[in-house]
């Protein structure tokens, strides 16, 4: 079990406060190597409240019994037998909860980097984070088939597939007919690639998006070599386009207008879609001083003076947010993703879908156990008996 304790303040959901501690199954801490040599073979984590991440009621007065990196029993104390010899870690007052999935950033291409930014998300309380079609050569498949101490394990689409895109990053393979789309899936799939990621997107009318004869043939190859899919859309009508031609996710919602019922119909006809809606910047001033201890006091100055109002910002989130809203009344299962690299990105993700009218618990449920289904994870995202010892302790109750 590794276990990484950040100390720091962070912001979770509309403002809550809390100090962090992740514990991640795999190894120890960089400074721990001796003690892990030592470490007890099973441990009893007893006294929190415990919030399984499946969307049941927390449990009360918790006990759960770690060994080999492994949950082996959970449930309430006295209702759990404890190993005899094992070591017991009293987590009274504290609150417990499945390790952050981020099932949508986009990562270095340098060693060096790449693992310092992992390193970073696990100090944020990110236990996995997927990579999303910017991943050039072999790198990210030789990161995620390590374990890598105090870092967030790796998940990777490879290189994405889009139309030519003239002065954006050539890494994902810009295809023009069928066949090329039908190639490039045939590599990602000799690859390995966790999920396949389109974008279908003109880029505000500066570039040709991917025709649906396109997505539709890259999807089509896709499920023949039994691999997921997932889109960057921006308009309503590509995201009805991708979901006839077979789309499994969305790496985005809808971002021009307010969906429809036949989109709404459409989601509800796909029992397994799964949405990382990816929020905008909110366009409001925010308080940032849950950050000011974990980054330079120049960095605070930098990241304080960006937030601020932003009528047109707010204006755009609006759309997003009120499609998030309506797609999770609609029981549509809901992910949690952050584009980009920024560390500690998925807290500001969550307090955005709390403000989009999800409740915490909801939300909750869509950073662990839903983003653990999009990235194909199946041993992590809740805790329960038999899955990966990846959970966060917590100093106050995000619910």
């Amino acid at each position: 079990m590794r276990i990484a304790n950040s100390p720091s303040r962070q912001k979770f959901f509309a403002g809550l406060l809390f100090s962090i501690g992740i514990f991640l199954a795999g190894c120890w801490s960089v400074s721990g190597t001796a003690e892990a040599q030592q470490a007890p073979a099973v441990r009893v984590f007893e006294g929190a409240r415990l919030i399984t991440g499946n969307g049941d009621a927390p449990i009360a007065d918790a006990v759960f019994v770690v060994a080999n990196g492994r949950f082996t029993a959970v449930g309430r104390r006295g209702q759990v037998n404890v190993p005899a010899g094992a070591a017991r870690v009293d987590l009274t007052g504290k609150t417990v909860m499945p390790a952050i999935i981020d099932a949508h950033k986009h990562l270095a291409a340098n060693r060096d980097e790449l693992i310092d930014q992992l390193q970073h998300l696990a100090y944020y309380g990110i236990g996995v984070a997927m990579s999303l079609g910017q991943d050039p050569g072999d790198l990210a498949f030789q990161v995620r088939a390590e374990t890598i101490p105090d870092a967030a394990r790796l998940r990777t689409a490879g290189r994405g597939i889009t139309g030519p895109e003239p002065g954006r990053t050539d890494i994902p393979y810009w295809i023009t007919s069928e066949e090329q789309g039908r190639m490039a899936v045939r590599e990602l799939a000799d690859k390995k690639v966790d999920i396949v990621k389109i974008w279908v997107d003109d880029r505000d009318h500066t570039v040709t998006k991917l025709s649906p004869a396109l997505y539709t043939a890259v999807i089509d190859e896709a499920h023949k070599h039994n691999l997921r899919t997932i889109a960057h859309i921006f308009t309503l009508e590509d995201a009805k386009g991708v979901l006839r031609a077979g789309i499994d996710y969305f790496a985005h919602s809808v971002r021009d207008k307010d969906i429809d019922d036949e989109f709404l119909n459409m989601m509800k006809a796909r029992p397994n879609m799964i949405v990382d809606p990816n929020l905008p910047d909110r366009g409001v001033k925010v308080d940032r001083n849950w950050l000011r201890d974990s980054v330079t006091p120049e960095e605070f100055q930098k990241l304080q003076a960006q937030s601020k109002d932003d009528p047109k910002a707010q204006e755009f989130f609006g759309i997003q947010s009120r499609n998030l809203a309506r797609l999770n009344a609609s029981s549509i299962r809901i992910a949690l993703g952050t584009d980009g690299n920024i560390p500690w990105a998925a807290h500001e993700e969550m307090a955005d879908m709390v403000a989009s009218k999800m409740t915490p618990a909801q939300v909750i449920v869509a950073a662990t156990r839903n983003s653990a289904m999009l990235v194909g994870l199946k041993d992590v995202g809740t805790v329960e008996k038999g899955k990966s010892a990846d959970f966060l302790v917590l100093d106050a109750n995000p619910l």
